[in-house]
């Protein structure tokens, strides 16, 4: 082995856990802080516990608070659809005014795909 290049190696390592557990093994570095062990692993001692890593569980608790009460304000796709085809067939009730409702916004065709239509109408009436 070549001198110089290769990182000390400490026999006894100390390895500390987040639930205080201290174990002792070989590695390169003195001391290693770890969040979970075999003595608070949830699979090893049958206890759930929720192991948040950089407010993972908070962020999502979070996220998902936002979404409720924003589906709180909105309104459905469903309810949409039915304000629609009451518009049309001329059932409108008070509660959903046409304003509430908005139509489907159509999508202006390019131009290219007109000269396309154009051009295929044409060879269709050529080959009869």
């Amino acid at each position: 082995m070549k001198k110089g290049i290769h990182p000390t190696y400490y026999e006894n390592a100390k390895i500390i856990c987040a639930c205080g557990a201290i174990f002792h093994t070989g590695s390169t570095q003195k001391e290693i802080k770890i969040e979970i062990c075999s003595q608070c692993h949830p699979f090893y001692t049958g206890k759930q516990k929720l192991v948040d890593t950089a407010g993972r569980v908070d962020k999502f608790k979070k996220k998902m608070a936002a979404k409720d009460e924003l589906s709180k304000i909105r309104k459905g796709k469903k309810v949409k659809k039915a304000a629609r085809a009451k518009i049309k067939t001329g059932k409108n009730d008070k509660k959903i005014a046409k304003e509430d409702v908005k139509k489907p916004v159509k999508k202006e065709v390019k131009k290219k795909d007109k000269e396309k239509d154009v051009k295929k109408v044409e060879k269709k009436q050529d080959k009869k």
